[in-house]
């Protein structure tokens, strides 16, 4: 059965031209890589992942990082890898979970570019995480308690993005994506109408 489209969907399908980078902030598991790489390709622009970046300056791994170096000395080398980002061309920026805590990034994000927050209920975030091993701050003897307590933490801080737009169990990637493009849309100072 083919679905109905809605006016927001027919919006989100019109070509734009981004004016500032799109920084998508969330929780883990929140869908920031996978809805920001079809966002991207959907306005032909770069995606960007600052953690991808950050393993890349250093050859190591997060987890790498936050063993020997610590989480203080990783925040550092994250801010500077976000501030290094928006200075380039507008993108699609998917940013670690608790980037958007420092009020530094806050503010940087929010002179050079726009946050979307990506907000997503516990026990979804939970499905999508309890198999992975790359989550250094779950490495605990309750992991999805621990995934509670940094929820509860970070969502006031989260609620301080520019757009919230809530992920489904139900929503695929492209839902999600034409979903944060419809959002998007109301922002005339990020999203430009192709005539």
């Amino acid at each position: 059965m083919r679905r109905t489209r809605n006016v927001a969907q027919d919006a989100a399908e019109l070509p734009s031209r981004l004016k500032k980078t799109i920084a998508l902030v969330g929780m883990m598991g929140a869908g920031k890589t996978a809805i920001g790489t079809a966002l991207a390709r959907r306005l032909d622009v770069p995606f960007l992942d600052s953690d991808v970046e950050i393993e890349r300056a250093a050859n190591q791994s997060i987890a790498e990082i936050f063993a020997r170096d610590g989480e203080p000395f990783f925040r550092e080398r994250e801010t500077q890898v976000i501030g290094r980002l928006l200075e380039g061309p507008p993108s699609v920026l998917s940013t670690g979970g608790g980037a958007f805590l420092r009020a530094q990034n806050r503010e940087m994000i929010s002179t050079r570019g726009i946050s979307v927050w990506l907000r997503a209920e516990l026990d979804l975030l939970w499905q999508r995480v309890k198999h992975k091993s790359t989550r250094p701050l779950l490495r605990t003897p309750d992991p999805k308690a621990t995934l509670a307590a940094i929820q509860a933490e970070r969502d006031p801080v989260y609620a301080m993005a520019d757009v919230v737009v809530d992920a489904n169990a139900s929503y695929t990637i492209e839902d999600m994506t034409e979903r944060v493009l419809a959002a998007l849309k109301a922002r005339p100072d990020v999203l430009e109408p192709l005539s």
